[in-house]
């Protein structure tokens, strides 16, 4: 039996390749975005032209949308086997220069959307017993860099949360993947996807031409090292697929696909997990 596979901002970048890779691979996919039928008026008629493929409107930014989504996939589809959290918002600038709204702005959307949308699917799930759910972070999900720290530190927060919920979630076979994706040349990461970016003009002038060039020169490194490893968004859909096809409880907490790493996310990823391992055997052993 085909797996259900819902999906979130699908109208660019990863999340559209996700659906067309897991659509031609004979999975039932539920696309979810914002304006399907207005400012993403095209892309959503390309995906649902797709073989599988249902396009849905949702806002993750808004309760009422994503409880309105998952209620009508779960009342059509009868359940969910699957869920990606794709749908996210970038943004760079000097940290101190970001108002709180814009934080909370960037925050509703990468962390607190994540929330609603397992607050909506999780039900579902432990009735039935099982389930996947992938959540798209970053290859600095780890730590931090600067001029980045609102974005990243929401990235953190995501990877707290499923870490949380892969304990919790045990119990139920619900398993919980985070994907660590690096620097990719997408929608996101070139700047035509608008960002919330830093909006105190006045703090931004004080740290002047220093901060600007630094900024700069992170920036120039990124997409130099995206173009010397020929960085494919496609590699971010395959490993999607690949865990898809894993078979259940065999998936691990972490998913790294950064090849500009080196190798090196992996062994902070392993080096963590060890040094929780003997944390934990401290306080609870």
């Amino acid at each position: 039996m085909s797996k259900i596979i819902f999906i979130t901002g699908t109208s660019t970048g990863f999340g559209k390749l996700m659906v067309i890779t897991l659509a031609s691979n004979g999975f039932t996919v539920i696309a979810g975005m914002r304006g399907k039928n207005d400012k993403n008026k095209v892309v959503s008629e390309e995906l649902s032209a797709i073989n599988g493929v249902e396009v849905v409107e949702i806002d993750v930014a808004n309760d009422k949308s994503v409880t309105d989504a998952f209620d009508y996939s779960l009342a059509k589809y009868g359940t969910i086997d699957v869920l990606i959290n794709n749908a996210a918002v970038n943004g760079y600038g000097v940290l101190e220069a970001y108002s709180l709204d814009q934080i909370r702005q960037m925050f509703e959307i990468n962390f607190y959307g994540v929330l609603r949308t397992y607050q909506a699917v999780l039900p579902a799930m432990r009735k039935a017993k099982k389930g996947l759910i992938i959540n798209i972070t970053s290859g600095a999900s780890g730590h931090t860099l600067p001029y980045m720290v609102p974005y990243l530190s929401s990235k953190i927060a995501v990877e707290s949360l499923s870490e949380g919920f892969q304990e919790e979630l045990r119990q139920f076979n619900i398993e919980n993947v985070t994907i660590q994706p690096g620097v990719y040349p997408t929608e996101m990461a070139d700047g035509s996807k608008p960002g919330i970016g830093a909006d105190k003009e006045d703090i931004v002038a004080a740290y002047g031409e220093t901060a600007v060039k630094e900024f700069n020169a992170i920036g120039a490194a990124f997409m130099s090292k995206s173009s010397e490893f020929k960085m494919d968004p496609q590699t971010i859909a395959d490993g999607v697929l690949d865990l898809v096809l894993m078979p259940d409880g065999q998936r691990p907490l972490r998913f790294p696909l950064d090849a500009i790493a080196e190798g090196t996310d992996h062994e902070f990823i392993n080096s963590r997990a060890e040094i929780k391992k003997r944390w934990l055997a401290k306080y609870m052993g």
